[in-house]
């Protein structure tokens, strides 16, 4: 059996402005973060992988 249509089952509330604003920022700052931390493990590996060289040469 189907719900019955109301005002309250077919229009979803909306968002404050202020709500998604603070959305988009919070999702743009975490985008900013991930990207930050992806680059730093990539230097991090690569950074690590010329040490090894590096000390495997030494030996």
């Amino acid at each position: 059996m189907r719900n019955r249509i109301t005002k309250d089952t077919l229009f979803k509330p909306k968002r404050s402005k202020a709500q998604t604003k603070a959305d988009i920022t919070d999702q743009t700052a975490r985008a900013i973060l991930d990207n930050e931390e992806a680059k730093r493990r990539a230097k991090t590996a690569r950074l690590r992988a010329a040490r090894l060289k590096m000390e495997a040469r030494a030996s």
